[in-house]
């Protein structure tokens, strides 16, 4: 099923995302664990698409996995570290899959990315539109409450959200955030900016402090003190 679709029958959805694994011996037991989550019967899952596409020949499989469990599965696909063939030989694959959802992000800069060289994808905007004129799939895009880290305002990241919208995103979800008037004025904000896709709220279950205060480095969330405090008490 398109979620396209999914959300013209339903107003709340739940959904969970898995992480290919990153070596092969852990294939089985990230499957396994795919598995049993799907028997919790979420409305979907989505399975990421490794940092410079570093799991990516994975993405696929788990997805072929989750949808012969009943459940519907969104793909990630990255493009700052592929080219136009690439990312064709991706989405054939897909096809073939029978996965018809993909969420198109730029991804990670790889290491020892040079900005000045010239690359067929800089942003996913161009992603999308790429999907877009390939056909058959429905297509979802990343957005930041708080703002990209890369951009200097908020005004700035929303003007360039609309963009990749307009290119043919179907629907959003958000980065992970801890204060939920972050996302109520980023709804509001979008919504005077014309952007009317659904819209879905990334929640981002704390299990590691290390890993956390990471995270939170590299995406510029902020983290209420309130939770700070937790987070310090119980690392």
């Amino acid at each position: 099923m398109k979620l396209s679709n999914l959300w013209k029958e339903k107003d709340v959805t739940l959904s969970f995302e898995a992480f290919p694994p990153k070596k092969d011996s852990d294939f089985d037991s990230v499957a396994t664990a795919v598995e049993k989550i799907a028997q919790l019967k979420p409305d979907f899952m989505s399975v990421t698409y490794g940092a410079g596409g570093g799991t990516s020949t994975y993405t696929s499989q788990i997805a072929q996995i989750v949808q012969a469990q009943g459940v519907t599965a969104l793909a990630h696909l990255t493009c700052v570290s592929s080219d136009r063939e690439r990312i064709h030989h991706e989405l054939d694959a897909l096809k073939e899959a029978g996965i018809e959802n993909i969420l198109a992000l730029r991804g990670d800069y790889p290491e020892g990315y040079d900005p000045a060289a010239p690359r067929d994808f800089r942003y996913a905007y161009e992603l999308v539109q790429e999907i877009q004129a390939y056909g058959g799939f429905c297509i979802g895009g990343a957005c930041y409450p708080e703002g990209h880290v890369e951009c200097l305002s908020q005004a700035e990241d929303l003007r360039h959200l609309k963009e990749k919208v307009d290119c043919g995103v179907d629907f959003l979800t958000t980065q992970m955030f801890f204060d939920n008037s972050a996302l109520y004025s980023f709804l509001y904000r979008a919504q005077e900016v014309g952007i009317n896709v659904p819209i879905l709220a990334g929640i981002m279950p704390v299990t590691n402090a290390a890993q956390m205060t990471r995270i939170l480095s590299l995406s510029g969330t902020t983290l209420p003190n309130r939770f700070r405090m937790i987070l310090d008490r119980f690392r």
